[in-house]
């Protein structure tokens, strides 16, 4: 697909689709668990192609699963049967020896699944763009030396952090060029642990290993989107803008209406009903009304698109679902 002339089209609309981070409930109308679908790389493609029937999604999106690429490293990670994968533990410290770090291969652990449920589902979703997901470096970074360590070594340990974010952007810049291959027209890069960084150290940590992934991949025939999800990136959004995507992505951490005006007029700008606390946890009626009001904040930014704050909860109610879709409708007089 084209992708640069779709989004100069999304932004030329008047009306425009959702393009919510949608994927994972659609266990509850396929009657699995979350373990049985990243576990398999056809029940993954058939949730897409579900979710792509259910509802009018702008485009396909694949999973957040932000346990994949640590695990290939040789994270240790913990799976349910109705919560996304977590990491737990470090797998490098201070005393690590990152020689002894390998990057692994693409198609190591999950990530050979995910890259084959997109090479299953991309030929047959073919009315919309489909976007496969992956983590970003500082966020690999980090679940492999600890959330809440990386932060302090950050400062105590910036060469150490470097090094680590050297071989996660090796591994990803290649996943990325994989799913590429595999038929994506784009890709998500969930960055969120960046997003609780001061601007300096955003500027520093995740920026510049964010755009080698771009500038390896993004095309007019590939279009890469920059989710961060975290409170800084309103003071950061020079950093932000720095990654060269053409699409951002922004939780409920922030106000949209603020980082808007600081976004590239020709870049998509997306988000931010709060996924867990409305989406999951309201009624239709909360959700109607707080759709309407992003939407009535943010729709006069051309380059505006509604979405989800972050990835949908898997245990996400239909009928909540089904009231941001018919709110989008309701506020573009479909």
């Amino acid at each position: 697909m084209d992708m640069r002339s779709w989004r100069e089209a999304v932004i030329a609309s008047p009306a425009k689709q959702a393009l919510p981070i949608l994927s994972f409930p659609a266990i509850q109308e396929m009657g699995i668990t979350v373990r049985e679908l990243i576990g398999s790389a056809e029940r993954q493609a058939d949730a897409m192609r579900h979710i792509a029937r259910a509802f009018p999604t702008a485009a396909s999106v694949s999973f957040m699963d932000l346990s994949v690429e640590a695990e290939a490293f040789g994270s240790r990670i913990v799976v349910s049967d109705e919560e996304v994968p977590t990491v737990v533990g470090a797998l490098i410290d201070e005393d690590t020896d990152l020689g002894e770090v390998a990057v692994p291969e693409v198609g190591a652990g999950r990530t050979g699944l995910y890259l084959e449920a997109i090479r299953r589902v991309a030929p047959e979703i073919d009315d919309r763009p489909v976007l496969a997901g992956m983590i970003g470096p500082f966020s690999l970074a980090g679940r492999l030396m600890d959330v809440n360590e990386v932060m302090v070594l950050c400062y105590e340990e910036p060469d150490l952090v470097h090094s680590v974010l050297e071989r996660a952007t090796a591994f990803l810049t290649e996943y990325a060029r994989a799913f590429k291959e595999a038929g994506a027209d784009g890709l998500v890069v969930a960055e969120p642990l960046a997003g609780l960084l001061p601007p300096d150290l955003l500027g520093e940590f995740s920026t510049p290993y964010v755009r080698r992934i771009v500038d390896a991949v993004q095309d007019d025939g590939f279009l890469v989107v920059y989710h961060n999800c975290g409170p800084s990136v309103v003071k950061a959004a020079e950093a932000v803008v720095g990654t060269g995507a053409q699409a951002f992505h922004f939780g409920n951490a922030v106000d949209m209406a603020d980082i808007l005006p600081l976004m590239p007029s020709d870049a998509l700008v997306m988000g931010n009903v709060d996924p867990a606390g409305e989406l999951r946890n309201g009624t239709p009626e909360s959700v109607r009304e707080r759709t309407l009001a992003v939407l009535g904040a943010c729709a006069g930014h051309p380059n505006f698109v509604i979405s989800s704050g972050c990835d949908i909860p898997p245990l996400t109610p239909y009928d909540n679902i089904r009231a941001f879709f018919a709110a989008v409708d309701e506020f573009y007089g479909r």
